[in-house]
């Protein structure tokens, strides 16, 4: 078992500084600020404030994980790559019907099977390790999880190019319904667990991780196929905001990280009970310890990009419906998930209960628990109250 300052060392390395002496990162910051310089050179006649500020903030976040993980620099290149030639495709021309590469792979809803495909075999690769020990099966889970980020991610932006080929104006950034902000879930929940594995160096959590990513690619297939909202459509008045941009994305990172915290915290409950009844299970699984301090790290780093979504969809409601806030069945569900890792994060921190010998039980269980008001407030208002945030509804 590692001892607490390992874990320790582990969890804190997410905020150490960055050295960027190695030649793989000195060519990271030359091609991201190109890439940067070259984005600014072409729009700056039509950038105005924000997009300016956005464009900096996604530049900064894409140097810090390039220079903070050198796996990133690789998955961001070939993400490139990949949606580069289905852009062009359709730039040329192609659609799925006279292009075998668009109809079988290259077209975003080919590239969405795929993904689901994968993450089956990921999950599976990761179920079996748990169980049996296998280290080959926990290798495959680890290189389909990759395979399930590269194709998500490439498939929305081919999806975003394919938005406008219906009409000039229907071009929109896809997460505008259900199916489109599903794709988006899996692929960050899949790309945030990576990371936090490769902090760990453990695969055992890819079984909680992978198997509750495939629930959420199973149902966007069956929104696709029964409410064919794999299908393109022109987005309402209200989503035709820079606001949209920026909005979901970071509500969508925060759902990842709530996610992955819960499913933590049901693998720390089973590590404690297999380390009580002596089981085998707890030694493909991190210590207590570590569990927990991923968990905390999880809800922090989540709760972070929540409240900074929050308020920047308050703006947006401002700007559309003329009110911050107005107390929308979504609104409200949002603040409730607020206050309740907010008053996660006060519990973790009160001395009083983090001296406590059973606070890692009671972590994990309010962890675990808080996935049901987080998929209310993400799935279950869209399907079952509407409101004015009832753009996802089927």
């Amino acid at each position: 078992m590692l001892s607490e300052s390992v874990e320790m060392t582990r969890i804190s390395n997410l905020l150490s500084p960055i050295k960027a002496s190695d030649a793989g990162s000195k060519l990271w910051i030359i091609f991201l600020t190109s890439g940067a310089f070259l984005v600014w050179y072409i729009f700056r006649t039509e950038f105005w404030m924000w997009q300016f500020i956005t464009l900096s903030l996604w530049y900064a976040g894409l140097m810090w994980a390039g220079l903070r993980w050198p796996a990133f620099r690789t998955l961001f290149l070939v993400i490139i790559g990949i949606a580069a030639i289905g852009v062009g495709l359709y730039q040329f021309g192609y659609t799925a019907s006279d292009s075998v590469a668009l109809y079988f792979f290259f077209q975003s809803s080919a590239m969405v099977y795929w993904m689901s495909a994968a993450i089956v075999f990921s999950a599976a690769g990761y179920y079996w390790y748990l169980f049996s020990g296998n280290e080959a099966s926990g290798d495959w889970g680890h290189k389909f999880a990759w395979v399930a980020v590269t194709l998500g991610y490439a498939a929305l932006a081919i999806r975003w190019q394919q938005t406008y080929i219906g009409h000039p104006s229907w071009g929109h950034i896809p997460v505008t319904n259900m199916y489109d902000v599903m794709v988006l879930f899996c692929a960050t929940t899949a790309l945030f667990y990576l990371y936090y594995e490769s902090l760990g160096r453990t695969r055992g959590l890819g079984a909680f991780a992978m198997p509750m990513i495939l629930v959420a690619a199973i149902f966007l297939v069956w929104v696709g196929f029964a409410y064919h909202q794999n299908k393109i459509q022109p987005i309402i008045p209200a989503l035709q905001s820079f606001w949209l941009k920026i909005h979901i994305p970071m509500e969508f990172v925060a759902y990842a990280n709530f996610y992955l915290a819960g499913m933590v915290g049901v693998s720390y409950l089973l590590k404690n009970r297999s380390e009580n009844i002596g089981s085998s299970l707890s030694k493909r699984l991190p210590s207590l310890n570590e569990l927990e301090h991923i968990m905390v790290s999880m809800v922090m780093f989540g709760f972070l990009f929540f409240t900074a979504g929050t308020i920047l969809g308050a703006v947006w409601a401002a700007k559309a419906w003329g009110g911050f806030w107005s107390w929308d069945p979504k609104e409200t569900w949002a603040l409730i998930v607020w206050l309740n890792y907010a008053a996660y994060l006060h519990m973790r921190s009160n001395n009083t209960f983090s001296t406590r010998p059973d606070k890692g039980v009671k972590l994990a269980w309010w962890a675990a628990l808080s996935l049901i008001t987080v998929t209310f407030c993400f799935v279950g208002v869209d399907l079952f109250l509407g409101g004015l945030h009832s753009y996802a509804k089927l």
